[in-house]
């Protein structure tokens, strides 16, 4: 494997999809949502409320940059500009830098609502699993927020972390869910909280002669039980969805939903016709949804 290859290990694949049953141009209220956040960004378009075009794509070093190159990531073939937008909000950490939005609002706020739109309004507890922390959000029926709460250490529980390590181990990002599993017996966590530590417990591990997916495993369980104390913190109250990028890692969700003793709800829309119609569900695109969703909302007050 050359350097290049190595370096891309940690890489997320990105995403983009447009609505081909939609015209935009017969479209009333276009709306858009941009969230930056720390590892990655995404931009939602909505026509009269529906889901029209989104774009998943990793941030780059400037909140402003990264908006812009995900808004036209996000608009690529599709004639529109966001000129043709009545209405942006900006969301994530990057929220108030985005040079097209019109206002920002919290991540807390948006995913909240961008997940009772997709999960569907039974679901009371989100768990927003991020590049740089780890949120449990409660809502209510209607996405609004009720309480939250956000682990306060280092990114070994999150995203970052987790790309981190697997540049460590060398194993692509998108494998380490599946590679975890992939072993004899399932090994104890491994015990330190904090990135650093755990790559030094993990090459300890490697040099014992333990195997790569078996320190995958040790490390994807010790990710699990740090959200566990997160989410026992705020109380769960079901069912519970996940947003974030971390969700699409099945070797923490798996491990997570054992040590709970329940499942999350299932990564599919609630809404039936866009099942019907294939349209794909990014548990990452949850925080920009909410931000279109809180624009239409905002054109309707005359607040455009």
């Amino acid at each position: 494997m050359n350097k290049e290859e190595k370096k891309e290990l940690w890489r997320w694949l990105e995403s983009r999809w447009t609505n081909p049953d939609i015209d935009w141009k017969k479209g009333k209220i276009i709306t858009a949502g941009i969230d930056i956040g720390s590892v990655s960004t995404q931009c939602v378009v909505m026509v009269d409320g529906e889901l029209y075009c989104y774009g998943n794509l990793r941030s780059g070093s400037s909140s402003g940059d990264s908006a812009s190159r995900g808004a036209n990531f996000a608009l690529d073939g599709t004639g529109m500009t966001v000129k043709d937008w009545h209405y942006c909000i900006g969301t994530g950490y990057g929220r108030v830098n985005v040079p097209m939005a019109k206002r920002a609002i919290t991540e807390i706020a948006c995913h909240g609502r961008g997940a009772n739109w997709m999960y569907g309004p039974q679901v009371r507890t989100i768990l927003d699993m991020g590049g740089q922390d780890c949120k449990v959000i409660r809502i209510d029926e209607k996405g609004k927020l009720t309480n939250f709460a956000m682990n306060d250490k280092c990114a070994a529980g999150a995203g970052r972390g987790m790309e981190v390590f697997a540049d460590f181990i060398g194993i692509s990002i998108n494998e380490v869910g599946d590679r975890s599993f992939d072993i004899d017996e399932e090994p104890k966590p491994v015990s330190s909280t904090c990135v650093i530590f755990a790559k030094s417990e993990a090459g300890g591990l490697l040099r014992e002669g333990w195997a790569a997916n078996k320190v995958l495993a040790a490390y994807c369980s010790a990710m699990a039980h740090r959200v566990l104390e997160l989410m026992m913190r705020v109380g769960l109250e079901p069912e519970v969805g996940i947003t974030g990028g971390i969700a699409k890692n099945r070797g923490v969700v798996e491990r997570l939903e054992k040590e709970l003793g329940m499942k999350f709800s299932p990564k599919v829309w609630h809404n039936s016709e866009y099942q019907k119609r294939n349209i794909p569900f990014d548990t990452q695109i949850a925080g920009a949804v909410g931000a279109a969703l809180f624009s239409k909302a905002a054109v309707e007050k005359g607040k455009g």
